[in-house]
């Protein structure tokens, strides 16, 4: 028998999108909530598969306490706060979509970051 763990496989993405879900930037499930809108809401927008395909992944915590809910736009290196619904879906548009970040709701932004 061999104790060599199986390779995972995963499917190409073109970014990833992390949402934190812990229970102190956000109140009520908040996090929670806008985690599981994210499946209806990339079908739409037609992020769910092809060139455009962004992964989507729950955090338990980014070290940034205030203002949530937060959420993380990897390659780019894109952190935004205040991730309401409304701004979930301008950063689907404008971001995901476009390669735009939504400036107004940043609150950082990696050097090497690839969104403009």
């Amino acid at each position: 028998m061999s104790d060599i763990p199986v390779k995972p496989k995963i499917g190409s993405y073109h970014r990833h999108l992390l949402i934190c879900t812990g229970p102190r930037c956000a109140a009520d499930g908040q996090s929670q909530a806008l985690f599981d809108s994210l499946g209806d809401k990339f079908k739409a927008a037609g992020l769910n598969e092809g060139e455009l395909r962004v992964k989507r992944s729950r955090v338990s915590c980014f070290a940034a306490c205030k203002g949530g809910p937060i959420a993380c736009v990897q390659p780019d290196g894109t952190w935004y706060y205040n991730v309401t619904p409304e701004n979930m879906d301008r950063i689907i548009d404008q971001h995901l979509c476009n390669g735009q970040a939504v400036e107004e709701i940043v609150f950082h932004q990696s050097e090497n970051g690839s969104a403009k």
